[in-house]
C-alpha cells in the first residue's frame, strides 16, 4: 500500500508542481485541473496558503511521496526496516496527515475552492496515514481492533471530508442539479 500511495501521491504532486511551474511562467494560463468555480486549480495555487514555506507545496508532495514509495518498494522486495525506521517513516506520515488536514480547513472555509489533484493528495496521505499506524501497532494486542478495522477507518475519514465537501459546496451542488 505504501508503493501504491506513493506512486499515486508522486504522479499528483508532480502534476501540480507542472502546473504552478506554467502558472508562474503565464499568469494567464488555466490549468487543466480548473473545471468550475468549486473545482479550481488556479484558483487554490494563487493563494499564500499553496507556498507556506515559501515555495509551491508540490515541492514537499513530490520530495516525500518519492521516499515513500521508495519505502513500499524496499518493503515489497523484501527489506525488513528497523523500528527506528519506522519510526520516521510515521513521523513523516503523520506530518503530511496534519498538513493535508490544514489544507482541507483552508480549501473548504477559507479558500472556497478545491483542487481535484490536491484531493488526490488528501486520500493517499490519509490512505499512507493509516497503513503506517496500522503496521506499527499491530504487534500491541490492545491494538488489534485498530488493524481489523484500519480499511473501514481509513474509509470512515475519506467519507468524512467527502460529506464536509458535499456540506460546504451544497449550494453549488444543487445549482447543478436546478440548472
Amino acid at each position: 500500500m505504501l508503493l501504491v500511495t506513493g506512486l499515486v501521491g508522486l504522479a499528483a504532486a508532480f502534476v501540480l508542481l507542472i502546473e504552478k511551474i506554467l502558472l508562474l511562467q503565464d499568469p494567464s494560463y488555466v490549468p487543466s485541473c480548473s473545471i468550475n468555480p468549486v473545482l479550481s486549480c488556479g484558483s487554490v495555487m494563487a493563494t499564500p496558503q499553496a507556498e507556506v514555506l515559501g515555495f509551491p507545496n508540490p515541492v514537499l508532495g513530490v520530495a516525500g511521496f518519492a521516499a515513500l514509495a521508495t519505502v513500499g518498494a524496499a518493503l515489497l522486495a523484501g527489506a525488513r526496516l528497523r523500528a527506528w525506521f519506522w519510526v520516521g517513516v510515521q513521523g513523516g506520515t503523520t506530518a503530511g496527515v496534519l498538513f493535508v488536514h490544514w489544507l482541507i480547513y483552508q480549501s473548504l472555509y477559507v479558500i472556497g475552492a478545491l483542487c481535484p489533484y490536491c484531493m488526490v493528495v488528501w486520500i493517499v496521505t490519509i490512505t499512507a496515514f493509516v497503513t503506517t499506524t496500522t503496521h506499527l501497532v499491530r504487534r500491541d494486542p490492545r491494538a488489534r481492533t485498530l488493524t481489523r478495522y484500519a480499511p473501514t477507518l481509513n474509509l470512515a475519514w475519506l467519507l468524512a471530508i467527502a460529506v464536509l465537501i458535499a456540506i460546504r459546496f451544497a449550494d453549488y451542488w444543487a445549482s447543478l442539479l436546478t440548472g
